[in-house]
């Protein structure tokens, strides 16, 4: 009997191991930080929608993007502050390290945060809209874009209680903001700055945000997991793609590979590489907005170069060609607010293009002018010799480097008489008398 009581709490104590064991742990609360360092496109802004989705999915406290960039293009502003507004997490952006900046359309995501911070020594704003297209707005044009992109940006301030007419000058007049003079603005600009993620989780634990629709949720950051989404592979390289200086360059090196191809055909490792790089840049214009006018300059400047290897213009067409191609590359790559890709660039791959292809196009040229050295053709315009008398329409013979060869005319021909190919059939020349006419290749 007394074994009996001893077996209960073993049995107890099994069940209640057991269900100790059963029980689902409770996954760590994590926190996910992305990092956008360069201009805003398409691309920045899928990896960016990706990073709110994941934390949607895995239930975390926060979002953190990690902000420098030099402005970027409008439409995928609004679709990353869209994501921001249905995100179920709050979204942190924070501008650092210092010496950041968030220019133009960094200052919009800035505002549009549930919580904005910076940190020391970063500044941002000067977000006046520009065109995308490359072509200059008139001056209507352009007080209506920036009208349009100061209401959207007073409205996301004014929802998250942020400094509406500073925000507003930083669109209207293009004013930019200091971190200290964000912070110091009554009422201020960002909420929190930091000297990195490290601080400023520890400084929002326990903060309560309201969020877009005025809710208010109470975030806790201690002990959280900091989890970094990094961008996919596919992403990065798309990404590094859809810059205009890189996209230009890819353009450049195109055009380059395919002419040293078609002035020197058969090499194909020019022709595959320069096919590949501009396929590549025309995948960063599909991205990127173009500058239609650019794009037929660029064209325009090709076509001039072609017809300064054909009309002699002692160089006009060739110095108007490369004009063209300069004006060209700048308006097609001034195409993302903020980012401009600069002369120190533009003139030397335009310049150096221009060069070879005139280079290249002037041997090709010459090249093809030369008369044939080989094969039949060579044959013509060489002079012979008539080893013995010739009647018209009648076959002879004549002496030709060191061959004899069979051949007809249609004069009567004396021995030892000097002649001239006029065509090949088979293994007949058709031959004239040399002091007819002046001697055509006849070295």
């Amino acid at each position: 009997m007394p074994r009996l009581p001893l077996a209960a709490a073993a049995v107890s104590l099994c069940c209640l191991v057991q269900s100790a064991w059963a029980q689902p742990t409770t996954p760590p609360r994590q926190v996910i930080v992305t990092e956008i360092d360069g201009i805003i496109q398409p691309i920045t802004a899928e990896y960016f929608i990706d990073a709110v989705d994941a934390a949607d999915t895995s239930g975390a406290e926060l979002v953190v993007l990690v902000l420098r960039t030099p402005g970027g293009l409008l439409d995928s502003t609004r679709s990353m502050v869209s994501r921001m507004i249905t995100s179920r997490a709050p979204v942190v952006v924070f501008v650092g390290p210092s010496g950041a900046r968030a220019a133009s359309a960094g200052f919009v995501l800035l505002i549009a945060a549930d919580i904005a911070a910076m940190a020391p020594a970063t500044h941002a704003g000067a977000a006046h809209p520009v065109s995308g297209s490359g072509e200059k707005m008139d001056d209507t044009t352009s007080q209506k874009a920036a009208s349009d992109t100061a209401a959207y940006v007073r409205t996301l301030a004014e929802a998250r209680g942020r400094n509406v007419s500073l925000a507003a000058d930083a669109v209207l007049t293009s004013r930019a903001f200091t971190d200290r003079e964000s912070l110091d603005a009554m009422p201020p600009l960002i909420d929190i700055s930091a000297k990195d993620v490290d601080e400023l989780l520890m400084r929002l634990d326990g903060r309560t945000i309201k969020r877009f629709d005025g809710r208010t949720t109470t975030v806790h950051t201690r002990g959280t997991e900091v989890r970094r989404l990094e961008m996919t592979g596919r992403q990065k390289f798309l990404s590094a793609i859809a810059h205009p200086q890189v996209s230009y360059i890819l353009m450049t090196l195109g055009l380059l590979g395919l002419t040293v191809e078609l002035w020197n055909p058969g090499l194909i490792a020019p022709g595959v590489a320069g096919g590949v790089c501009l396929l590549l840049a025309f995948f960063a214009f599909q991205i990127l907005p173009v500058s239609m006018a650019g794009l037929l300059l660029v064209v325009f400047g090709i076509a001039l170069l072609i017809l300064e290897l054909k009309v002699p213009s002692f160089g006009a067409l060739g110095v108007g060609g490369a004009v063209s191609l300069i004006l060209g590359s700048v308006m097609m790559t001034d195409v993302v607010p903020g980012v401009r890709v600069g002369l120190g660039v533009i003139l030397p791959a335009a310049i150096g293009f221009a060069a070879v292809f005139l280079f290249l196009g002037r041997l090709a040229l010459t090249a093809q002018m030369r008369p044939a050295v080989t094969g039949v053709q060579a044959l013509v315009g060489q002079i012979a010799r008539v080893r013995a008398e010739m009647e018209p329409s009648q076959p002879g013979l004549v002496d030709m480097r060191g061959e004899i060869w069979r051949a007809v005319s249609s004069v009567a021909l004396a021995t030892g008489q000097p002649v001239r190919v006029l065509r090949v059939d088979g293994l007949t020349l058709t031959v004239e008398p040399a002091d007819l006419t002046s001697p055509k290749g006849a070295d």
